[in-house]
């Protein structure tokens, strides 16, 4: 088994909700083999309070984020990403900043619980929704021999992960 770190950036337009919950659930389910990071192209400046509580519901840390441009992660000093995945699909449709490193990236698109509208249960339940199906796809993407499988299948298992239950992009169209 390898020591090897894997610096992950999940990116969403707002960076409050998906992307914070997606960063928070692979920190603790990577248990160290990954350090996930969240940023949007256009941050909100503050996390959605329903994925704080999402989290706090799941057993997982809602200490420490914050909503912030993806453009901290382009800057010099930043840490160096193996692996960028969005997780809305205007994020995934704008023109990013350029990555140091050449990351493996795919979409994971996930419907937008901050857009939910109805009773407080029923906003809950779009963010519980949310992060089921970014919990699903962090479990497969860290059940991948990523010591051993070339880059050009590990592209294509990341892009068949994303068009995993609740995709926004269900045909597995490349991102």
């Amino acid at each position: 088994m390898s020591d090897r770190i894997y610096n992950v950036l999940f990116l969403c337009t707002g960076n409050s909700a998906r992307s914070i919950l997606a960063e928070a659930i692979l920190n603790k389910e990577g248990r160290g083999r990954f350090r996930a990071f969240s940023a949007g192209s256009q941050p909100k400046g503050e996390v959605n309070p329903h994925a704080l509580k999402e989290l706090a519901v799941l057993g997982y840390p809602t200490e420490g984020y914050s909503s912030k441009s993806w453009d901290v992660f382009a800057e010099p000093g930043a840490p160096e990403m193996d692996f960028i995945f969005t997780v809305c699909d205007s994020a995934a449709g704008e023109a990013c900043p350029v990555w140091i490193g050449h990351p493996v990236t795919a979409h994971w698109g996930v419907e937008d619980p901050a857009s939910a509208v109805g009773t407080e249960a029923e906003v809950q339940r779009a963010f519980a929704q949310a992060a089921r199906y970014l919990k699903n796809r962090i479990t497969a993407f860290l059940a991948l021999p990523l010591q051993s499988i070339d880059r050009m299948a590990l592209e294509a298992k990341l892009r068949q992960i994303g068009s995993m239950e609740g995709s926004t992009n269900p045909q597995g169209k490349a991102s």
